[in-house]
Formats: C-alpha cells, sequence, structure tokens
C-alpha cells in the first residue's frame, strides 16, 4: 500500500462458537496485517484449533501474539500478553463478540484523543444491507463509539480477505504433483471433488451422481464426512483426510476439479481457487440462510443450473443434478469471472487499515467525537 504510515498496534478479539470459520479468520487477518509490519495481538477464548491451522504460527507470522481470553473476575491490568498497560490503536471485535468488560472500561478511561478506533467486523454476506451498513458508526451511551465493518463481494462493502502474492502461488501450483506427494496420485481418467460441509443430507444423491464418472473424493474432516463415508458406490474412490493447516487446505482446493465448502472463509478460498464450487451456509432454523444462499448467486452471476444446486445442497430444495460434468464450461467461465472482478477490489486487510487511517485523520481534524 502506497504511502503507508508507520506500524499499527491491533487487538482482535474472537470467540470460537461451534466450527472454526471464526478463528479462521481472525488468524488470517492478524497474520496480513503482521505480514505488512503490524503488531497484533489475537485475543481468542479456545486457541486449540491453531495448533492444525496454524502450526508454524511463530515463524510465520511473528508479529502476532496469541492471548487467552481474560476471565470475567480478572481486573483489566491482569490482560495478559505483551505491554499489558497499553490500549492499541485498532480494536477488533470480531463478529460482535464482546470484548471483556474490564478491557471495556479500559477504553472508556483511555484520554478520547487517544483511544483506539474501535470496528465490529462483521460477518460475510452479500445481501443488500451490507452495503447500506458498511462503514456506519454506533454511537455508545457510554461515550465509545464502535464503526461497522462489513467483508463483501461489492466496491461498497470491505473487501474479502487475500494475502499478497496468493494469485501468484496459485498460477503456479502443480496439483498432480501435490497430489502425488501425499498419496492421493489420480487414476487415469480420474477427476478430483473435495467436500468440507456441515450436516446434509444431500451428500448421498450428491455423491451417487458422481459416481457415474470416476472421481477421487478427498473429504475434509467434520459432519459431512461420516456421511459421505458411508455411501457406496463403484466409480468413487473416498480419502478421508485430517484437518490441514490453511495453506495446504488452499492446496487441497486448488488440486480439485469441483469444490463443496461450507461457511465464509472457505467459500472466499474457493472462490479464489477459481474451479466450480458448491457452498453450504451455516444452517439456521428460521430459514434466514436461503437470503445468503440466493444473494451470492446472483452477485456471482453463477448459472441457473448451478444456482438450482445450491438450493438443494442447503436444504432449500429438493436436490436436483449437477450441471452435466461434460457442460461444465459455463460454470468454471462465471467463477472466473466472479473471481477476476473480486481481484479488482483492495482486500479486506488492506481496506480495514485504509479505513482506520481515515477515521485517525478525521478526529485529529475535528476532534475526538468524530
Amino acid at each position: 500500500m502506497a504511502g503507508r504510515s508507520a506500524a499499527q498496534r491491533w487487538d482482535i478479539f474472537c470467540r470460537v462458537i461451534d466450527n472454526f470459520g471464526d478463528i479462521g479468520v481472525c488468524w488470517r487477518l492478524a497474520a496480513q496485517l503482521a505480514g505488512a509490519g503490524d503488531l497484533v495481538r489475537l485475543i481468542v477464548d479456545d486457541d486449540r484449533a491453531l495448533a492444525w491451522m496454524a502450526p508454524d504460527r511463530a515463524r510465520t507470522a511473528p508479529g502476532v501474539t496469541v492471548l487467552r481470553w481474560p476471565q470475567p473476575q480478572a481486573p483489566s491490568s491482569e490482560l495478559p500478553g505483551e505491554l499489558p498497560g497499553e490500549l492499541p490503536d485498532v480494536v477488533i471485535e470480531a463478529f460482535g463478540c464482546d470484548p471483556p468488560e474490564a478491557y471495556v472500561e479500559r477504553l472508556r478511561a483511555a484520554r478520547p484523543a487517544h483511544a483506539p478506533v474501535w470496528i465490529n467486523l462483521e460477518y460475510l454476506s452479500a445481501e443488500a444491507y451490507v452495503e447500506r451498513s458498511h462503514g456506519l458508526a454506533s454511537p455508545r451511551a457510554d461515550g465509545l463509539r464502535k464503526w461497522f465493518f462489513y467483508p463483501g463481494f461489492t466496491s461498497r462493502t470491505g473487501g474479502l480477505l487475500r494475502e499478497p502474492g496468493l494469485m501468484q502461488r496459485r498460477a503456479t501450483f502443480e496439483r498432480d504433483a501435490w497430489l502425488a506427494a501425499r498419496g492421493l496420485a489420480r487414476w487415469p481418467g480420474e477427476r478430483v471433488v473435495t467436500l468440507f460441509g456441515y450436516d446434509n443430507a444431500a451428500v448421498g444423491p450428491w455423491l451417487a451422481e458422481l459416481a457415474a464418472a470416476p472421481t477421487l473424493v478427498l473429504l475434509a474432516p467434520g459432519p459431512a464426512q461420516p456421511w459421505a463415508q458411508a455411501v457406496s458406490a463403484s466409480g468413487l474412490r473416498l480419502v478421508p483426510l485430517p484437518w490441514l493447516d490453511q495453506h495446504e487446505f488452499d492446496h487441497l482446493l486448488w488440486s480439485a476439479d469441483l469444490n463443496a465448502v461450507r461457511g465464509e472463509d472457505s467459500l472466499v478460498r474457493a472462490l479464489w481457487a477459481g474451479v466450480p464450487f458448491l457452498w453450504q451456509a451455516y444452517p439456521q432454523h428460521d430459514g434466514a440462510h436461503a437470503a445468503k444462499v440466493r444473494a451470492l448467486m446472483a452477485t456471482l452471476a453463477l448459472p441457473a443450473g448451478v444456482a438450482a444446486a445450491h438450493e438443494a445442497w442447503n436444504g432449500l430444495a429438493p436436490w436436483s443434478a449437477l450441471p452435466d460434468p461434460a457442460a461444465t464450461a459455463p460454470w468454471h467461465a462465471a467463477v472466473g469471472a466472479a473471481r477476476a472482478r473480486l481481484l479488482q477490489q483492495d482486500d479486506l486487510a488492506t481496506q480495514l487499515r485504509r479505513f482506520v487511517l481515515e477515521r485517525t485523520h478525521e478526529r485529529a481534524r475535528d476532534g475526538p467525537g468524530c
């Protein structure tokens, strides 16, 4: 980023709910900020997933310190980590996780001119409300102010996580060499499909359809793995995988002809992979995920048959067949066109940093109340 200022200090708060998308996004963001020279403290209530998600983090992201979420009874001065008495330049509250009250009290006590910029990093969606809400301020009764920052798929949103050099790595990736090195070499004429999903009743009919042609199905851990392993069909070679670190998960997606992914972080990585994909939104009992699926299909301009398959994949309609494997060129082209459009936008970390600098400059010009 041209003309960037001195390193900034960030505190990123993250709670792990029932899957790993939250900490996956937060780790990617923390590592990218640190890679640009900033100092980041990732404060998380459960960091166990980082053991496989980022096993080499001390070497690959030395500017990130992972801290344990403070207990409610701990005074603010007991926040663990380096320089505990200092507040950062930026506080990221990931996905409305509410920082500890003792920490918020420290924000209230800070001199207004030197208080951190407090950002609520929201969930990813292609729905229309994202453009309306992105960048809005939320004044609090205690005098503090939060800013809403929405990742998204258009120029009126905060963009998507994309680390420098990602597309160059993608362009030089050799999938057959990667598969062979892991004992997963393709058999003659075999296509490669990956599956990473939640519970999904459509897995059975989907696999039965794939069995019409020789298919290597690589099964990432998670609820969908046992569903898939229960299917027996000639033509399928099902291989369960262990948890992969984030770089290797990218390589897995890059090795495939079709990726079935779930949640937010994996959706973005499937887009950067640039091959056809099926996306499973986090299922919600009130059906709210339907709007997310339909908005994504419209925003990415995927073919009608692909959109119909996504409806079925997300339990919104009876299973409908995938587009004929012999006629997937429009699907592949649509994903490639969507990726090309998204690559024209600045990535999320770059936009976040610019947003923070703008708020800081506004406050210096207009006073702390802005």
